[in-house]
């Protein structure tokens, strides 16, 4: 049988395994804490940019977009004004024709 001093230091044997083991383990997450909070930070960098891109372009087609229909109600506005001078002309065509003049 074993004495009691010989369980005592086995014991403290195992004691002292577990906790060079913890402080082995210890050490370490301070480095993989480091790792995880550098992975976040760029998945977050690289989402924030992507969402500063589709913005970006976002307002850039909103831009287009409001540029074509700034130039396509200019061109509605000439051609309207030159249908409107053709019906002015057409109108005193047609009072002179009623008319007899021509």
């Amino acid at each position: 049988m074993k004495s009691h001093v010989q369980e005592v230091l086995e014991i403290e044997k195992r004691a002292q395994a577990v906790h060079t083991a913890a402080l082995k383990e210890a050490e370490k997450l301070p480095v993989e804490a480091e790792k995880e909070a550098q992975a976040l930070l760029e998945k977050a960098r690289r989402e924030a940019e992507e969402e500063a891109r589709r913005l970006v372009e976002e307002a850039r087609s909103q831009q287009d977009a409001d540029r074509l229909l700034a130039q396509a109600e200019e061109k509605a506005n000439q051609t309207k004004s030159l249908a409107m001078s053709h019906f002015d002309r057409a109108v005193g065509y047609v009072l002179d024709r009623i008319a007899g003049r021509e």
